[in-house]
């Protein structure tokens, strides 16, 4: 059975995150989409640069009611969108593979984010504290840990960040949706469920400092894996 995503407090949709294909699949809650985005490392960024179109994927976090990135000042991405490019940011968590009697109807289930409009600058004198965010988001207490960046690579790195106020879920989970017609056929169906797993950390050859407690953990906790 497929099963609608989570009701919650909704923003109204723009025209531009309507979901129209199978619309009850879309999700305009606030916490779902900032779950979503808390659950990535990475995002796709879709853009356009001197005539030609462009799809490229980049570390990513969130603040609040913003998603950040961040990079060299030479990367083509961040020159293009720090000039305030139109952008379409992207994010998907694939959950499972949805085997249903026919093939016309298998699936995925999966989680979602579209995000529109346009990236900004962070200020040189907010940027430290962004990184020590991004820090965070790698591990709770590694910013304390780890040499902040000095002048010259703070320098060197641009850092912007694009408000999630307009942005959507679409989200599928459940089971296979047969035709009728097609129960009786003898032909397996159900859902193959994954996620991502963490494995074992692996310490530098010339690291001797014993892990800290994030690091220890890192292979008992198990990612979110979709909704239950």
């Amino acid at each position: 059975m497929d099963i609608s995503p989570p009701a919650g407090a909704c923003a109204a949709p723009t025209p531009r995150t309507q979901v129209r294909r199978i619309a009850e699949r879309g999700c305009y809650d606030r916490e779902v989409i900032d779950g979503i985005i808390d659950a990535a490392w990475h995002c796709h960024v879709g853009f356009t640069a001197a005539g030609s179109v462009h799809c490229i994927p980049t570390a990513c976090w969130r603040e609040l009611d913003h998603l950040y990135i961040h990079g060299s000042n030479g990367s083509r991405l961040l020159k293009a969108l720090a000039d305030g490019a139109q952008v379409c940011v992207c994010i998907t968590h694939i959950d499972g593979l949805v085997l249903a009697r026919s093939a016309f109807h298998h699936s995925m289930n999966y989680r979602s984010v579209v995000i529109y409009g346009q990236f900004e600058r962070v200020a040189e004198d907010v940027k430290p504290l962004a990184l020590q965010h991004f820090m965070q988001r790698v591990g709770r207490g590694r910013e304390h840990e780890a040499r902040a960046p000095d002048p010259n690579e703070l320098a060197a790195t641009t850092i912007l960040r694009i408000s999630t106020a307009e942005a959507a879920a679409k989200i599928r989970i459940g089971g296979p949706l047969d035709d009728e017609a097609d129960l009786a056929l003898p032909v397996w169906s159900g859902v193959l469920p994954m996620g991502t797993q963490h494995f074992d950390p692996i310490r530098a050859a010339d690291c001797s400092v014993e892990p800290p407690a994030y690091v220890d953990r890192w292979a008992k906790e198990a990612l979110t894996s979709g909704f239950e």
